[in-house]
């Protein structure tokens, strides 16, 4: 066994398809076919149901893979470890954050990468559960996520200012004045929202209901790109994030303050407390630390 076949294990998994994971492997696919059997013998275990096509992992091979994970993130962290004591950082920073994150993650990179030019970055869009489980599986390195349900013994955290609420919308389709805007004044716009269930979308409709407000939304969507391309259409209004920097998209968009308008729980840097300990997360924690949104 090698770490090349675990790299081909879960190449497979994130493919879902032979060629491709053996494409992204930079080997054949009858290359990566043979190293996945070698492992198969080795283990003694079928990994991979195998017909015309790539049908899935079998029930050890799930588990398999799920040690072939951490055995890989293990590998990277020893690596980025070295490079560290030697006063750089490689690899790759694994980084996961909350739909409408009121946190800009570029200056962070920005900064990171100007001292370290090998480092390079992976972004995710994650639920706050999914980012606590791809911590605790050592997926990724650094989670930007709500701090309400964090267990303090496993997680260490950075909490950010307080993020406000504004309404974005296309100046060439609505036109307000330069006061915030009330909640009561918001009922009346064609609205567009994340849908149920997101955590941004419970601080929205508790700050409705908080004053007796019921909102009836024209657009519900999951994907947030699609509800910015409504608002940029002037097809609705959305409440954003009144610090993360979406009315610079393009010339067109406004961010309207909202009276009193804040998330219902704290946001911040989450990172794992146990070992191994990523030495690129303790970078950027320590990066952010110094820098002046943490002030």
């Amino acid at each position: 066994m090698d770490i090349k076949q675990l790299k081909f294990l879960i190449a497979l998994d994130e493919t879902r398809h032979f060629g491709q994971a053996a494409a992204r492997c930079h080997i054949t696919q009858p290359t990566l076919s043979m190293r996945l059997r070698n492992l198969e013998e080795e283990l003694d275990l079928p990994l991979v149901n195998r017909g015309q096509r790539f049908e899935g992992f079998t029930a050890p091979g799930e588990r398999v893979l799920a040690w072939a994970r951490s055995v890989m993130a293990a590998y990277d962290g020893l690596q980025a470890e070295a490079a560290a004591c030697r006063g750089n950082l490689i690899g790759t920073l694994r980084l996961g954050v909350v739909p409408l994150s009121s946190f800009d993650p570029l200056p962070l990179m920005q900064r990171l990468h100007a001292a370290h030019p090998n480092l390079r970055f992976e972004m995710s869009a994650l639920s706050s559960e999914q980012i606590l489980e791809h911590l605790a599986n050592n997926r990724i390195d650094i989670g930007v996520s709500y701090l309400d349900r964090l267990d303090h013994e496993r997680f260490d955290s950075q909490a950010f200012s307080e993020t406000r609420m504004g309404l974005l919308y296309d100046q060439r389709s609505f036109t307000f004045g330069d006061a915030p805007l009330s909640w009561a004044a918001l009922i009346e716009l064609p609205l567009g929202m994340l849908t149920s269930g997101m955590h941004f979308r419970q601080s929205i409709d508790h700050n409705f209901h908080s004053r007796g407000l019921t909102p009836l939304p024209l657009l519900q969507t999951d994907a947030v790109h699609q509800l910015l391309q409504a608002v940029h259409g002037g097809f609705c209004c959305a409440i954003m994030p009144l610090d993360g920097g979406l009315e610079k998209l393009t010339d067109h968009l406004r961010l309207q303050p909202i009276e009193n308008a804040q998330t219902l729980a704290p946001l911040g840097l989450i990172m794992r407390r146990g070992a191994p300990r990523s030495a690129l997360a303790e970078a950027c924690f320590a990066l952010y630390q110094k820098s002046p949104a943490a002030s």
